[in-house]
C-alpha cells in the first residue's frame, strides 16, 4: 500500500509541477492582460494544489497533514477570489480587452 502512495504522491506533485510549468510559458505568450491573468490564476490554483496533495500523500498521518490542508483550503479560497478582484479593477480602471481588430482598421470604413 506505501508503493501506491508514493506513486499517486509523486504523480500528483508532478503533474502540478508540469502544469506551474505551462502556466509559465502561458504568462509569457499570451497577448494581455486578461489571458495573462486567466492563466496565473488557472496556473496558481489547479498547479499549487496538486502540489499540496502530492506533499499530503507524501507526509502520511502527522502534524503536517492538518497544516498542508489548512493552507490547501486557504489557497482555494484566496487565489481565486484575489485574481477576481485584480481583473474587475483592471476592468473598472478602463483596461479594455485584447482584440484583433483595431478601430482604425479597414473593415470600419469600407
Amino acid at each position: 500500500m506505501s508503493l501506491v502512495l508514493d506513486i499517486l504522491g509523486w504523480v500528483c506533485l508532478l503533474s502540478g509541477s508540469a502544469i506551474i510549468l505551462v502556466g509559465g510559458i502561458g504568462l509569457l505568450r499570451l497577448p494581455d492582460f486578461y489571458s495573462r491573468a486567466h492563466a496565473a490564476s488557472m496556473t496558481d490554483t489547479l498547479g499549487a494544489a496538486l502540489v499540496i496533495v502530492g506533499m499530503m500523500i507524501e507526509a502520511g498521518w502527522s502534524l503536517n497533514l492538518g497544516r498542508l490542508a489548512f493552507i490547501l483550503i486557504f489557497l482555494l479560497f484566496t487565489s481565486p477570489t484575489a485574481s477576481h478582484a485584480l481583473a474587475h479593477s483592471a476592468l473598472v480602471s478602463g483596461l479594455k480587452p485584447w482584440s484583433k481588430l483595431e478601430p482604425t482598421d479597414k473593415a470600419e470604413g469600407e
